[in-house]
C-alpha cells in the first residue's frame, strides 16, 4: 500500500465520482480506477459500491476511511516534524482566533513574534469557535485562541487571561462625563450599538442582560468591531466590548457599571496528542507573556 492509494481512496470518498475525483488529483481516471482497484486487492475487499450513478462507500470503505484519515494526519505531522528545526530559523504556524481579538491582541502579538522570529510564517485567519476546534481535530490549525468553555473532547485548552466586558462611549456622548456608576436599571435606558447574534461577545451580553431581567435599547447591530468602534467614536451610541479595545482607543470612553459584566477566560487550543512544533510552543510562550497586559 502506497501513500497515493490513501489519497486517491479519500478523494473519491469526497467527490462521489471517479471523474471528479480525477480532476482534483490531476490524473487520468483510468489511472486512478486501476489505483483504487490495487488498494482493494490489497486490502481484499470492495471500498466501493459502483452499481449507482454516484460512488457510493461499502461499508467496509466506511470503516477504512476514518483509518486513512488519521494515517494522513500523522504523515503529514511527521513532514512537518521533519520540516521543523528548534533554531525557528524557518517554519509555518497556523493559527485561527474568534474574531474580537482581531481588534486588540493580534497587533502586538504578531509584531513581537516576527521581531522575535522573522522566518516563521505565521497563517493567520478569524472565525468562531466551533469552526476552530473542528479544524483543529482535522488538524488543518496548530492553534486557536478562543474562550472557555471548550466544547470538543478532543481539544486541549490552555487558560491565557481573564477579560472583561465593558459599556464604552464616545466623547462626545452624553454619558462621557459621567463619574458614577450606572445602574443596572439605566443600563437599559442606554441605545446601544451591539456585535450580532454570531458573536460570543454577544451571547454574554444577552446573558448578562436576562440575569438582571433588563432589556437593552439595540438601535444597530453590526459584525465588524472596527465599524462599531467608528460608530460610537462618532455618535450617541454607546456599546458593550473587551475592556482592551477601550484601553487601546483614547476615543472611547469606558463608563462603570454598579453591577459589572462577567468575566470570561481568554485560552489557546491544541488538539490533544497533536503534533507540538517548535513554532507552536514559542507562540504559546509569547501569548503567556502578553497576557498580562490584558488582564481585566
Amino acid at each position: 500500500m502506497l501513500l497515493r492509494h490513501i489519497r486517491y481512496f479519500l478523494a473519491v470518498a469526497e467527490q462521489g465520482n471517479f471523474t471528479r475525483a480525477a480532476e482534483v488529483l490531476h490524473v487520468s481516471q483510468p489511472t486512478l480506477s486501476q489505483q483504487i482497484k490495487q488498494l482493494e486487492e490489497t486490502l481484499q475487499v470492495e471500498l466501493f459500491d459502483r452499481s449507482g450513478r454516484r460512488v457510493q462507500l461499502t461499508d467496509a470503505g466506511q470503516a477504512w476511511m476514518r483509518y486513512a484519515r488519521l494515517a494522513l494526519q500523522d504523515l503529514d505531522a511527521g513532514k512537518r516534524a521533519i520540516q521543523d528545526v528548534a533554531t525557528l530559523e524557518r517554519g509555518n504556524l497556523r493559527l485561527a482566533m474568534t474574531p474580537t481579538f482581531t481588534s486588540y491582541l493580534i497587533g502586538p502579538l504578531v509584531d513581537g513574534f516576527f521581531r522575535r522570529y522573522p522566518g516563521i510564517t505565521l497563517n493567520i485567519r478569524e472565525m468562531t469557535q466551533d469552526k476552530m476546534e473542528a479544524l483543529l481535530c482535522d488538524d488543518q490549525l496548530d492553534l486557536g485562541i478562543a474562550f472557555e468553555p471548550v466544547h470538543s473532547a478532543d481539544i486541549a485548552a490552555t487558560r491565557l487571561f481573564t477579560e472583561r466586558l465593558q459599556l464604552m462611549v464616545g466623547r462626545k456622548h452624553q454619558l462621557a462625563k459621567r463619574r458614577a456608576a450606572l445602574s443596572v436599571a439605566e443600563v437599559q435606558q442606554v441605545p446601544l450599538v451591539l456585535l450580532n447574534g454570531d458573536f460570543a461577545t454577544r451571547h454574554y451580553v444577552d446573558q448578562y442582560c436576562q440575569q438582571h431581567a433588563i432589556y437593552p435599547q439595540v438601535a444597530m447591530e453590526a459584525n465588524a468591531i472596527s465599524a462599531i468602534v467608528e460608530i460610537v467614536r462618532h455618535g450617541q451610541l454607546a456599546t458593550i466590548l473587551p475592556q482592551a479595545i477601550a484601553r487601546d482607543n483614547p476615543l472611547l470612553l469606558p463608563i462603570q457599571l454598579s453591577v459589572p459584566m462577567p468575566e470570561r477566560h481568554a485560552v489557546v487550543l491544541q488538539r490533544k496528542e497533536g503534533y507540538r512544533s517548535a513554532a507552536s510552543r514559542a507562540l504559546i510562550e509569547m501569548l503567556q507573556e502578553q497576557a498580562l497586559n490584558f488582564k481585566a
